[in-house]
C-alpha cells in the first residue's frame, strides 16, 4: 500500500528543480505567490507552483493562476495538489484560482480537485478555474 500524500511548504528553487527534471514541457517559471508539495514519506513526489494570471485580462489581484503543476506520477499526487493550492489561495484571500491544460491532457486531475473545466481557448487549451464560495472565503 502506497503511503498517505502529506502538503508541504517548498521554495520556488527546490520546485522549479523539481519541476525541471521531471516535466513534460514546460520549464521552471521566474516568479510565484507561493509553491506547495506532496510528499509521500520522506520523498517529494509533486510540486504546484501559483502566480499571478499570465493574461493580463485575468490578473484583477482577486485570482490566481497554477503556472505550474509536476509529479512524478505517484497516484492522487495531480488532485491532490490541485486542490491543496486552490484551499491556499482561498486562504490568502483570493476569489479564483485557475490553469491551462493542454488538449491532449484529460482534465480529470482538476475535475477530481473540485474545479471545472470553462471551455476551450485559441491553440487546443482548455481553461479549468475554481471560485471560493462564501463557506471558504475568509472573513
Amino acid at each position: 500500500m502506497s503511503e498517505r500524500l502529506q502538503l508541504r511548504k517548498v521554495e520556488l528553487v527546490t520546485a522549479n528543480d523539481f519541476v525541471r527534471v521531471l516535466h513534460r514541457h514546460h520549464r521552471p517559471v521566474v516568479g510565484h505567490k507561493f509553491s506547495l508539495g506532496a510528499v509521500a514519506g520522506e520523498f517529494l513526489v509533486g510540486v504546484v507552483i501559483v502566480g499571478r494570471p499570465v493574461s493580463r485580462m485575468r490578473d484583477d489581484g482577486n485570482t490566481l493562476e497554477v503556472t505550474r503543476l509536476c509529479t512524478d506520477g505517484t497516484r492522487n499526487a495531480c488532485s491532490f495538489l490541485y486542490g491543496a493550492a486552490a484551499r491556499a489561495a482561498f486562504a490568502l484571500g483570493y476569489r479564483r484560482i485557475g490553469t491551462y491544460l493542454l488538449a491532449s491532457e484529460t482534465g480529470a486531475s482538476v475535475v477530481a480537485a473540485g474545479w471545472r473545466c470553462l471551455g476551450e481557448r485559441g491553440g487546443g487549451i482548455v481553461v479549468c478555474a475554481i471560485a471560493a464560495t462564501k463557506r471558504q472565503s475568509p472573513a
